[in-house]
């Protein structure tokens, strides 16, 4: 189902900086066979169709003299905030399939994850896939309760696609597994030898008190008796 997204017209030399200031996202739509079309979209209704739409569902874009339908193509996010900054959305021919990047979601429950205590790897997390762009789903979900152990795999050819979807991408290519759970080592620590420290303490006392014998000074040599 497509989702409509109100735009405006805008002039492509004006100043961008006051625009955003303004709660809205300045953007551009084009095509094959669509002129480049500077737009402004409210902030506010540009996220929450994001939000649904991501970069795999056809969104709508209507406002004065503008009809046409499309998918976002490409997003600026300020590198503090996260707010969009800049949006592009590629209008594409009707009737025609068109490949994109539809996000993974992983579902079910794996018995090698929750009986052997695996860690589930994530080779993929978008698949390639084709279709006319009425049929492209906003999501992709991928059953993991395949993963029975530490060898099996989820490959591209095993996701039940939708109707009218197509992949895009070699069959073979590996979607999922699980990994082992490390073992965890533990160093062991020699146990501390008493006796061999008190010996020890003992030799070195001995040393001292022998190497204090030897460098004290020489008794005094008895007077002898006046005659």
């Amino acid at each position: 189902m497509a989702i409509t997204l109100k735009v405006e017209k805008r002039d492509a030399k004006a100043d961008v900086a006051a625009l955003r200031k303004a709660g809205k996202v300045p953007a551009v739509f084009y095509g094959k066979k669509e002129a480049s079309t500077p737009i402004s979209i409210a902030a506010v209704d540009f996220i929450k169709t994001y939000k649904q739409a991501g970069e795999s569902s056809v969104v709508v874009l209507e406002g004065d003299g503008i009809d046409v339908e499309s998918l976002i193509h490409d997003i600026d996010l300020h590198p503090v905030t996260g707010k969009p900054l800049h949006a592009d959305f590629y209008v594409f021919e009707k009737g025609k399939k068109i490949k994109v990047g539809s996000p993974i979601e992983f579902v079910g429950t794996s018995p090698a994850i929750k009986e052997l205590g695996g860690t589930l790897i994530k080779v993929l997390h978008e698949l390639e896939i084709e279709a006319l762009p009425k049929d492209l789903p906003h999501k992709i979900e991928v059953d993991i309760s395949a993963l029975v152990d530490f060898k099996s795999t989820i490959s591209a050819k095993d996701i039940k696609l939708p109707a009218g979807v197509a992949l895009a991408v070699n069959p073979d290519d590996i979607v999922a597994s699980v990994a082992e759970p490390k073992e965890e080592v533990e160093e062991e620590t020699a146990p501390v030898d008493l006796d061999a420290i008190e010996v020890e303490k003992k030799g070195k006392e001995a040393k001292e008190g022998e190497e204090g014998a030897e460098g004290a000074a020489p008794a005094a040599a008895p007077k002898e008796a006046k005659k």
